[in-house]
């Protein structure tokens, strides 16, 4: 009975100890670094159980819920996009949000592989 009870006071406490960081989409409005990732994972598995396509306008948040739809800009150019959060990342201190290949090149982002970004969700 003992075990029983120290176990369950473990588990109660690593329960308490995980954390749900999500957040609320709405109103979300942040300036951060952008990366991009491609050829290394496409077609490995997201975050979310789908396939990553480097084509897609697709990109990863370390907080956002899955399928929030996102306008990206690209603060040296004014170059935007909207993408959809399908994965969680980026797992780089200091970075917001990483890209797909497509999105990257849409912003103008390729050649020098990271960016200064506004965040912006959408209402859908």
């Amino acid at each position: 009975m003992k075990r029983l009870l120290g176990a369950c006071a473990l588990l109660s406490l690593l329960a308490g100890c995980a954390s749900n960081d999500i957040v609320d989409p709405h109103g979300y409005d942040k300036t951060g670094t952008a990366s991009y990732y491609g050829a290394k994972h496409q077609g490995k598995r997201t975050a979310n159980g789908e396939r990553f396509n480097k084509n897609a306008l697709t990109a990863a948040h370390r907080q956002l819920p899955f399928g929030t739809r996102v306008k990206v800009t690209n603060l040296s150019n004014d170059k935007s996009c909207v993408v959809r959060i399908n994965d969680r990342g980026p797992h780089t201190r200091g970075r917001l949000i990483d890209l797909s290949q497509e999105a990257a090149a849409r912003l103008g982002m390729l050649r020098s592989g990271t960016a200064r970004v506004r965040v912006q969700a959408l209402d859908d």
